[in-house]
């Protein structure tokens, strides 16, 4: 894929939206849209997750908008649209895992069957890319950040879950958990590229940009 001059919608949470770069010039999406020439459009937005919260804290945060509710909010000329989520819904998200069988956002399986979907009938003739979840620090807790009053699953559930998902509809998949380079499990990946162990810094925001664009240029 030639990536000069195309519109690339980016949905997603706290990192998209560049939490943990020392100036938004270092997001990965717009590292790619000055090298590459195309226009970034930034629809992150921090906490969000791709499921809906069934009991949510305030109900008019923006947070509290799932991805599934934000594909109708994003402009609808994209060329390409690039979904990078669910290491909130592991973290901090109160749906459950729910079944292959579930079509509806209040679970997890549902949620990525619905964003699928909804994306695929709004976006019928662009490329959708499904990007999963970075590790982080506490990804072997099975109530993510510790609050949930019992096992939803480790964050690998939710990336296989993912990945399912996208497979079922045919969606081109960067999984960034096997190939980012990144594990901050690791005392000194963590140093390098995720100093507080979820939201990369300017280098790894540079590691994700250089596996997205070769993952786009091979589309």
């Amino acid at each position: 894929m030639n990536l000069s001059g195309l519109k690339i919608n980016f949905l997603g949470d706290s990192i998209t939206e560049g939490v943990g770069v020392s100036c938004s010039e270092h997001i990965f999406l717009n590292l790619l849209a000055a090298e590459y020439g195309f226009t970034a459009r930034n629809y992150g937005v921090s906490g969000s997750r791709i499921a809906n919260q069934l009991n949510p804290g305030n109900p008019d945060d923006r947070m509290e908008r799932c991805f599934v509710k934000r594909v109708h909010d994003m402009d609808p000329d994209a060329d390409v649209i690039i979904v990078f989520g669910g290491t909130n819904d592991f973290g901090h998200g109160d749906a459950p895992l729910g079944t292959p069988e579930d079509r509806t956002m209040n679970t997890y399986y549902g949620a990525c069957h619905c964003l699928c979907s909804d994306l695929i009938a709004k976006y019928p003739n662009a490329e959708i890319v499904i990007m999963t979840p970075l590790h982080r620090t506490n990804e072997m807790n099975p109530r993510g950040d510790g609050w949930k009053a019992r096992d939803y699953g480790v964050l690998s559930t939710y990336v296989d879950i993912l990945k399912e998902v996208a497979t079922e509809y045919s969606l081109p998949i960067l999984d960034l958990w096997s190939v980012s380079g990144i594990q901050p499990r690791i005392e000194a990946h963590r140093i390098a590229y995720m100093p507080d162990g979820l939201h990369p810094c300017d280098a790894g925001h540079r590691r994700i940009a250089n596996r997205l664009a070769a993952f786009l240029q091979n589309l």
